[in-house]
């Protein structure tokens, strides 16, 4: 690989690649793209890796300080989740002088609203390779017609402006291809990888956590580890659960995340006079994950969109099976039968029925954890997702061989350095 970049870069530099996010909370997507940064980051002599991020100032955490430590981070205030066509436009305008000013042979962008902004500011600065990585889908059934059309429109239209988009599970893909955003040949599957040896070799002791936690010793442990957010399938959880309580009367539901719902999930749970069923656990930083894990029997997913929860990669290598609902990249985590059990979105009765039959068989969850240990190793590996990043980074770069060689010429004749440690774009 060293030998490509030589070749396509001005002087024998590194290729410059600036990776852009809308925020950078504690979540799923944030996570994959700075590891896919540090990874990048850490191939000596090989790319010099920029991050720029917005700010949320809500109740998730944030990154940031961890990528600062590794990485040259670039905040754009004006970048926020919500529509704002003022501080849109300004937006725009600053991701455009910063891409012209750090001169970056790639932009890849992630999240709906910088994966618009930024494809739009990287092909008007002229950059030569611009990548997309699809965590999800942004249109979805659950949205009014009009949202749900709007952003299909909005994706065709940026789709010109792709080289290349990442998915992070091939059902993502097969969704993208079928709303005609793009060719199949423009799709690359790239699971979203994590620290996996932190779950596979993890020593965390679940009845510290359990004791933490005013969990009984020998209650039975569901667990869900999601943003309190609406779509992240609590609600759903909370249909099946007063069943599940019927059938193991010393359940807990072991709840770990912070957000908006969490007044409703407590007093939903309250009203069905389950409430000390539950523990909220809050927020946790991304390093006791293991830890939360490991006072665990079995973990549900009953979100209604995600692209792939972190979560089930993470729980399987920890030889703990899962409790899915059948939507999006799940079905490639949790093989049903095998490592976990797959069930239609909305069908609480299905669900209470195999979480129920979890906790009331050891011996079916130690095999369908084995199971899941064996299956998520090396597919959802940090180490393999960066491979997988930079292999399609050299691909690009061969095939588009002609257009890195104009580029570094044009700037070879500007006699400023490129500008890439920017730590806020005010």
């Amino acid at each position: 690989m060293a030998e490509i970049t030589k070749a396509l870069t001005h002087e024998n530099r590194p290729l410059r690649v600036l990776h852009i996010i809308t925020r950078l909370i504690i979540g799923g997507a944030q996570e994959n793209t700075l590891l896919t940064c540090e990874g990048l980051a850490a191939m000596p002599g090989q790319y010099d890796v920029t991050l720029l991020t917005g700010v949320d100032r809500g109740p998730e955490g944030n990154l940031i300080d961890r990528a600062e430590k590794s990485l040259e981070v670039i905040i754009v205030p004006e970048l926020g989740r919500e529509i704002s066509p003022i501080a849109d436009a300004r937006a725009l305008w600053k991701l455009y002088r910063l891409i012209r000013r750090g001169r970056y042979h790639i932009v890849h962008t992630h999240s709906s609203k910088a994966g618009v902004l930024g494809r739009i500011a990287a092909k008007m600065a002229g950059t030569p390779l611009i990548v997309h990585t699809l965590h999800g889908l942004v249109f979805h059934e659950y949205q009014p017609w009009i949202v749900n059309r709007t952003w299909r429109l909005v994706k065709k239209i940026c789709a010109p402006l792709t080289d290349h988009f990442l998915s992070v599970s091939s059902i993502i893909v097969r969704k993208a291809v079928e709303a005609g955003i793009d060719r199949p040949e423009k799709f690359t599957t790239v699971y979203s990888g994590m620290e996996l040896d932190w779950f596979l070799n993890s020593n965390a002791d679940g009845a510290a956590v359990r004791r933490e936690f005013g969990i009984p010793e020998d209650a039975p442990v569901v667990g869900k580890i999601a943003r309190l957010f609406p779509l992240k399938g609590h609600d759903e959880l909370m249909d099946a659960a007063p069943e599940i309580v019927r059938r193991v009367p010393n359940v807990r539901f072991f709840l770990i995340g912070d957000g908006i719902l969490y007044d409703h999930l407590r007093e939903r749970a309250r009203a069905a006079g389950i409430l000390e069923n539950f523990v909220f656990a809050g927020l946790t930083p991304r390093e006791r994950i293991p830890e939360m894990l490991a006072a665990m029997d079995v973990v549900v997913h009953t979100s209604l969109r995600e692209g792939i929860a972190r979560v089930l990669p993470q729980a399987l290598a920890m030889g703990i099976p899962c409790v899915s609902f059948d939507i999006d990249g799940a079905p490639e985590a949790v093989i049903d039968g095998k490592t976990g059990y797959l069930v239609r979105a909305h069908d609480y009765e299905t669900l209470a029925d195999r979480v129920s039959r979890l906790l009331g068989d050891p011996e079916l969850r130690a095999t369908m954890g084995a199971n899941g240990r064996r299956h998520v190793d090396p597919t959802w590996r940090a180490e393999t997702m960066v491979a997988d990043t930079a292999k399609i980074y050299r691909m690009l770069a061969e095939k588009h061989r002609s257009r890195l060689e104009a580029f570094d010429a044009a700037n070879a004749a500007l006699s400023v350095p490129p500008h890439t440690r920017t730590a806020r774009a005010d």
